[in-house]
Formats: C-alpha cells, sequence, structure tokens
C-alpha cells in the first residue's frame, strides 16, 4: 500500500471525529464539512512520512483550518459574534448518517453552542481543542500562535465564561419536553399569561436574518416582549411540531411538508432561558429532523 492510500485510509478513519471538532468550533455543519474537506487538501500536500499520531495531526490542522474561518469571519463583520446563530444538529429519522449520527451523539447543545459563539477566536479553538478533545497545549499553541502557557490562558479564560450559570440547560428531557411543549400550546392558544408562565424572566431570542422580516429585531429580551413576539406568530404555530434539536425537544414549523423554521430552546430551573430561530433555506435543507409524537 503505498502512502497515498494509506492517508486516505486514515483520514477517512478520522473523519468523524474532525467533523464533530470542526462543528463545534464553527457552530454550521456546512462550514464544519468545508473545514475538514480544507483539512483533506492540507493534508494530502504535506509531508506525512513523519506523523506519528495521525489522529492528533490532523486534529491540529483542522483547528487551524477553523481558527481561519472564525477570524474571517469576525474580519467580514456581517453580524457579531454573539448574534450567529448556530446549525442546530436535529436527530436524524432513520439513522442513515453514521457521520451525522456521530455529530449529534457527542452534541455540545445548544447553550454551550451559544456561548462558545460568543468567545474570541483563539479562545474558543484552546478550548475546544484542550477541554473537548484533550488535545496538549503544547500542541496547541502552534495552531493558535501562541505559546503553550498562553494557550493554558486562552483556555482559562474561555472555561470560565462556559462554567457561567445558566448556561447549563436542565438534565432532565422530560421537563425540557414539558416547557417545550408548554410554549407551543400557549402560542397556539394565544395565551400570554401561559407563556409568561414558561418564560424566564430574562429570557432571549436570537434569530438568524431569515428568520426577522426587514427591520425586525434579531434579539429579543425579556419575557414579556418574548411573549408578544410569539403571539404575533400564533397563526403559524399550527404547522409547528416538537422535533430532537440537538438531542433536546425543539420545534419544526412546517410549509408543504417541508420545514422552513427550527426552533431550539435551553432550559433553566424548568423556564426557557434561550430560543434560538433559524430559518435560512441553505442551512436547513442539511437537517434531517425527527418529529417527536
Amino acid at each position: 500500500m503505498d502512502q497515498t492510500q494509506q492517508l486516505v485510509e486514515r483520514f477517512e478513519e478520522h473523519r468523524p471525529r474532525l467533523r464533530m471538532v470542526a462543528y463545534r468550533m464553527l457552530g454550521s455543519l456546512s462550514e464544519a464539512d468545508d473545514a475538514v474537506q480544507e483539512t483533506w487538501l492540507r493534508a494530502s500536500r504535506a509531508d506525512t512520512s513523519r506523523v506519528e499520531n495521525p489522529g492528533g495531526w490532523l486534529t491540529t490542522v483542522v483547528g487551524r483550518v477553523c481558527l481561519d474561518l472564525l477570524r474571517a469571519r469576525t474580519a467580514r463583520r456581517e453580524e457579531p459574534l454573539d448574534m450567529r446563530v448556530a446549525d442546530p444538529v436535529a436527530g436524524g429519522a432513520d439513522g442513515a448518517d453514521p457521520e451525522h449520527d456521530a455529530v449529534l451523539a457527542d452534541s455540545v447543545g445548544r447553550a454551550l453552542l451559544v456561548v462558545l459563539d460568543t468567545l474570541a477566536p483563539a479562545e474558543r479553538i484552546a478550548y475546544v481543542l484542550h477541554d473537548m478533545f484533550a488535545v496538549p497545549f503544547d500542541d496547541i499553541a502552534p495552531v493558535v500562535g501562541r505559546n503553550p502557557a498562553a494557550a493554558r490562558k486562552l483556555a482559562s479564560r474561555a472555561r470560565r465564561r462556559v462554567r457561567t450559570p445558566p448556561s447549563v440547560p436542565h438534565p432532565d428531557p422530560r421537563r425540557q419536553r414539558e416547557a417545550v411543549e408548554a410554549f407551543l400550546a400557549a402560542t397556539r392558544a394565544g395565551d400570554f399569561d401561559g407563556l409568561l408562565a414558561v418564560l424566564d424572566p430574562d429570557v432571549e431570542v436570537r434569530a438568524d436574518a431569515a428568520a426577522a422580516p426587514a427591520g425586525a429585531p434579531r434579539r429579543v429580551r425579556g419575557a414579556a416582549a418574548v411573549a408578544e413576539q410569539a403571539l404575533t406568530y400564533s397563526k403559524q404555530a399550527g404547522h409547528a411540531r416538537l422535533a430532537l434539536v440537538n438531542g433536546a425537544p425543539g420545534i419544526v414549523v412546517s410549509s408543504h411538508g417541508r420545514p422552513v423554521t427550527v426552533i431550539a430552546f435551553t432550559i433553566h430551573n424548568r423556564r426557557i432561558h434561550t430560543i434560538d430561530i433559524l430559518a435560512d433555506p441553505a442551512r436547513l435543507h442539511l437537517l434531517e429532523l425527527a418529529v417527536l409524537t
């Protein structure tokens, strides 16, 4: 077997892990796939004859690719980092895509993705590589262009942000589902008080550009404001169904059998703390949705 064939086999062996790394860093399934493809291109042009740990080496390569993408995203300033709605990982209905299922099974959850999106690119890379994938700081340092001690500080700062409550969602799936069901029922019924009962006083809605009509705010804070916004969509709520989003109950709104909006929730103390709304058709068509009954 020649060196090229060996590299192909090793890369395919590690592809699911690389996709998970890229998704956690970028919060976008399509960008994660692009990052994995770019990682392959860089790997195929490199001299790998002295690489003793292919998995670790490929992980650092995809880390560099993702850092470049994050920095480019920031430089374009198309939207602030904390306003980017990350792609949800929705449950596949038939389990036909092992790579997709691997991302879902090891999903970080919506709450953590929201926090990760507020980190500076180098902080996010250092935290994801070290805390989530156990990459040593000696290997992370050249990726972020720092020495190991500085890379450790980047991860430490990120860790403090990530661990600040209420970033951790409620761990009980049954209570998560109850909260989402109550939200959907109150929206359908036009029940303002019912919405207030299930919303955290400091609840925040974050919507992508496609989900917000021209001139409408993409971020809404406070239970009363969020409840009022929800009631404006009470008619569309009739087309909404519960679905698995990042392994937790969410909502999918469909039209003519196709999803037009995916809504993801984070729950804290039995109340909805964060609502993310994704309606970009280019991102929605990548999702396979499992509707809950």
